[in-house]
């Protein structure tokens, strides 16, 4: 489609939506920032009706109301705040890419429940396979594609506001078909289109149209036009060519001279062959091929753009949740304070000097949610007699997080320690063939420099977080350290360093999973896990499937 056809159909959409914004709820429209959007959005506020923009980050309070926390706490009385759920309004939301699911589940509730109520989403997304949330767009009646349009194609304008008012004023006048429903529904299904809302936007989209063009019935341009607007966008196959023959027809022609009349009442009767080429013209060319690719990724939406964790430092904040704090966890005050609220009244019944009277019930922690890449470091003890053979199994355990990390989006690193001091063997990477190549030959033997192996994790855990990636350390030893940090011996001194070290990481917060490699696990193993804050697993015949899962489970369980 060319840049001009679709700012017409834009413009098509805008003024059907000004005709029926109630029945139509809204539209989808993917377009980069840029003054063709800007156009398209300073006609988008001309539309009749209340308009205002929210944020991916909208919270319920906001959508829903709640209570005025700084009120209610200076007049002793809950004070409720509205929420824009209140007032009927056109909803505009930039970034939709980015709408977390629970948004998503409130947006989609609003517009079900409660009338009056209009969404647009503004997708600025590149990839078919990161878009708005599919229960969002299926809601709204048109979905739209400005990115191959070009300024000099966006000049034209909306019908005059005189002839909108009139298209509103006559909408209520329209007269249906029952053809009409079963046209559009069959013509539904043949696309592949699953929603029963499909249709009933599409019957409505031709009702507007008619509207438009003052007509007491749509007509066949309308059906034709209506389907176009709100099929295509949604087709999941293109229609094959029916094989079965066509039945006999026994009845006998019509009657001019009877059936004039009903001429004007039997509209609907345009050839599906022509509704199905109308539709599948405006099918954008590889769709169905972005289609079946983009189904897989966005079913593990939440992995393919950086795996999501749930913290409480940092991130993309989420609901706050009852909890006492331990030192690492922060208290959400206006939560706090909003729960606390409405038992003032009642707690400051007999207590004198008291402004707020807070109890352990009250208490909201805040959380946060994380997209970065995560760095995910191997430690390994290429020590001692069997170093060859945890370093085979450590290669095939590095090689198959490799493999899952194209759709995590995770680094990966590799370090080995050993006689003397710890060496990168593996810098961080995400490419399985830099990793085979670099792990063809691991180096092993020696004595066991455990600190100066956890303090290359650590500096290079400081410099990952210092290019926006989330470390996590995966240490595979057997827990007895001989030499120290200085290169000299000493089972004693090499262990206290290594407490001194793990220490140290545990302080930076550091996910990490210590892996016991000994065929008979001893007390300064998990004790170096204690120390190290780390989940501890003992696997004496630990194989590369076996770390391989246990470090991902472990892993995920701890950064949830």
């Amino acid at each position: 489609m060319s840049g001009a056809a679709a700012w017409a159909r834009a413009l098509r959409a805008l003024s059907l939506l000004a005709i029926d914004p109630e029945g139509l709820r809204g539209l989808h429209l993917r377009a980069r920032a840029g003054p063709v959007r800007q156009r398209f959005e300073t006609l988008l506020f001309t539309l009749p009706g209340p308009a205002r923009r929210i944020h991916p980050d909208l919270s319920d309070t906001a959508l829903f109301g709640g209570a005025d926390v700084a009120a209610t706490l200076a007049q002793g009385r809950l004070v409720w705040q509205e929420g824009l759920a209140t007032q009927p309004a056109r909803l505009i939301l930039p970034m939709a890419e980015r709408t977390p699911p629970h948004l998503a589940a409130r947006l989609a509730q609003l517009l079900d429940r409660e009338a009056g109520h209009g969404l647009i989403l503004l997708d600025e997304s590149a990839e078919e396979t990161e878009r708005a949330p599919d229960a969002l767009i299926e809601r709204l009646a048109f979905g739209l594609d400005l990115n191959e349009t070009g300024w000099q194609q966006a000049q034209a304008t909306l019908p005059a506001p005189a002839d909108l008012d009139a298209a509103r004023a006559h909408l209520p006048e329209i007269r249906l078909h029952p053809d009409h429903i079963a046209t559009l529904t069959a013509l539904a299904a043949r696309f592949g289109i699953d929603s029963l809302r499909a249709p009933l936007l599409a019957l409505r989209a031709a009702r507007a149209l008619a509207a438009l063009n003052m007509r007491d019935t749509p007509n066949d341009d309308d059906l034709r036009e209506a389907a176009e607007l709100v099929f295509a966008h949604r087709a999941t196959q293109i229609p094959q060519e029916e094989d079965e023959a066509e039945p006999q027809d026994d009845t006998p022609p019509p009657d001019p001279e009877t059936d004039s009349a009903d001429t004007d009442e039997t509209q609907g009767d345009i050839p599906d062959d022509m509704l199905i080429d109308a539709v599948a013209a405006l099918i954008p060319p590889g769709l169905m091929e972005r289609l079946q690719n983009a189904r897989g990724v966005r079913g593990m939406r939440g992995a393919g753009a950086g795996a999501r964790r749930k913290g409480n430092r940092r991130g993309r904040p989420l609901p706050s949740r009852p909890g006492k704090p331990d030192g690492r966890a922060r208290i959400d005050i206006v939560a706090t304070l909003r729960n606390a609220a409405p038992w003032q009244p009642l707690r400051r019944q007999g207590e004198s000097g008291a402004r707020v009277i807070i109890h352990p019930s009250d208490i909201r922690l805040r959380r946060f949610e994380t997209r970065s890449d995560r760095l995910l470091i191997f430690a390994v003890d290429a020590s001692g007699s069997a170093a060859m053979a945890r370093l085979a199994e450590a290669k095939g355990a590095v090689e198959l997080l490799l493999a899952q990390a194209y759709a995590r989006r995770d680094h990966v690193a590799l370090i080995a320690f050993r006689g003397s001091g710890a060496e990168l063997l593996l810098p961080p990477t995400r490419s399985l063939v830099q990793a085979k190549r670099r792990l063809a030959g691991l180096p092993g033997g020696g004595g066991t420099p455990l600190a100066a192996g956890l303090l290359a994790g650590a500096t290079l855990a400081a410099q990952a977080r210092g290019r926006g990636l989330d470390p996590a350390l995966a240490l595979l030893t057997d827990g007895r350290a001989n030499v120290a940090l200085d290169g000299s011996g000493g089972r004693a001194a090499a262990m206290q360093e290594a407490y001194e070290v793990a220490g140290y990481l545990r302080a930076l917060s550091l996910p990490a999973i210590l892996i016991d490699t000994s065929a008979r696990s001893a007390p300064e193993t998990a004790q170096l896990a204690h120390g190290l804050g780390a989940q501890y697993l003992a696997l004496p015949r630990a194989d590369a499937n076996r770390i391989s899962t246990a470090v991902s489970t472990t892993l995920d369980a701890t950064a949830r």
